[in-house]
């Protein structure tokens, strides 16, 4: 996921832009009314509930795959709780024969994740090899205002696993092309192995980060 450091300093960069945060919140209702719509959001530990007036309510609840009333279960193919289908490291499913890809299955709804286990899927059934992906390798990305980019592990990640790591950071600030754009916010982050230098983990804030990401 997103790294604890980056997070902290996307949010103050979006606040500078004007938006507003209610953290620890919990939405308990909406009502319409004429154009106006009247949120109810309950305070966490504690907190005081209140009602917040606005124009336009955005709800991000997450993706599911879209795996019902397919007919999968009448052929064997057995799905979890979340209707993902269930395969197993050769991207077979429970129906011998049928396999799965992408969005219907665990992991990351992204189309170079799909991408990838589609090409490795079909060569391990075309050769018999066991497949093999690294997610740690799917770079994942923040379509915003600037942008927010990642790859690999966080730092948080890294001390849970025990792993010991080092931190280069370089500030956009001193990136020729952000300047040139005046777009200076932002940093790239590396997080790399204390003994062999091997990357860990990559994180960029920048409205070209993903231009800048790809040749990390």
């Amino acid at each position: 996921g997103i790294d604890m450091e980056v997070s902290k300093a996307f949010q103050k960069i979006l606040a500078k832009q004007g938006l507003k945060f209610k953290l620890d919140t919990k939405v308990i209702g909406a009502q319409k009314s004429g154009g106006n719509i009247s949120v109810s959001v309950e305070g966490a530990k504690g907190g005081n509930n209140e009602t917040l007036d606005c124009d336009t309510v955005l709800v991000c609840i997450g993706r599911r795959p879209f795996t019902k009333d397919l007919g999968l279960e009448g052929v064997g193919v057995k799905l979890d709780q979340r209707g993902r289908i269930e395969v197993d490291k050769n991207f077979q499913t429970s129906c011998k024969g049928v396999y799965a890809i992408g969005d219907c299955i665990q992991g990351p709804m992204l189309a170079h994740k799909a991408e990838d286990e589609g090409i490795i899927c079909v060569e391990g059934i075309a050769t018999g090899h066991e497949p093999h992906i690294d997610y740690n390798c799917v770079p994942s990305v923040i379509y915003t205002f600037p942008e927010v980019s990642w790859i690999g592990k966080s730092e948080e990640q890294l001390k849970q696993e025990g792993v010991k790591f080092k931190v280069g950071k370089f500030p956009m600030a001193a990136n020729s092309r952000a300047k040139t754009i005046n777009e200076p916010e932002g940093f790239v982050k590396v997080l790399a192995d204390a003994k062999t230098d091997r990357i860990l983990g990559v994180h960029i804030i920048n409205s070209v980060c993903f231009i800048n990401f790809l040749h990390c």
